[in-house]
């Protein structure tokens, strides 16, 4: 039984024998990198910025006010040219309700819908641009109405049974 614990101990004396402490000598590497030289700098100007967006900060109001909604699929004479993918996204309905735009095909248009509108604008499903005209379609493909632009993300039309319509962004 002693020689177990004999040989225990060797090989306890053994192991741990052959674990040195390897630290280095700080002596031999003390040599610190050299410290770097500081490089020049421009003055810093200081003054005055001028006001954001030229002298006023508000834009100019509006010269005219927003034509009144035509005839079913009259148009006003000032109307804006419209492109297609302009109209695309989410629009605001009279203020009230939203009408989504896409690109995806349906029928004769492209896929849109509104929600949260009465009227005819429940049974919207397509649209498609016409000249500079707008149309929007029921889900059968037909016409319900029509908006035309009056300005940058402005539009005004009505339905064919004479509900206003004005989207905005």
């Amino acid at each position: 039984m002693q020689l177990r614990y004999a040989m225990t101990g060797v090989a306890v004396v053994l192991s741990l024998a052959g674990c040195q402490r390897t630290a280095y000598d700080n002596a031999s590497y003390s040599s610190q990198p050299a410290p770097l030289t500081a490089q020049p700098v421009p003055s810093v100007q200081g003054g005055q910025l001028p006001p954001p967006g030229g002298a006023s900060q508000f834009p100019a109001a509006p010269s005219a006010a927003p034509a009144a909604p035509a005839a079913p699929g009259a148009m006003a004479a000032n109307a804006l040219d419209v492109t297609k993918e302009s109209m695309v996204g989410s629009w605001r309905v009279n203020g009230g309700c939203d009408m989504f735009l896409t690109l995806t095909n349906l029928g004769s248009g492209s896929r849109g819908g509104t929600r949260g509108c009465t009227g005819e604008l429940t049974a919207m499903g397509s649209w498609e641009v016409s000249g500079k005209q707008v149309l929007l379609k029921d889900r059968s493909g037909n016409q319900i109405g029509s908006v035309y632009k009056t300005a940058d993300n402005s539009f005004s039309g009505q339905t064919n049974g004479g509900q206003p319509i004005t989207l905005s962004r």
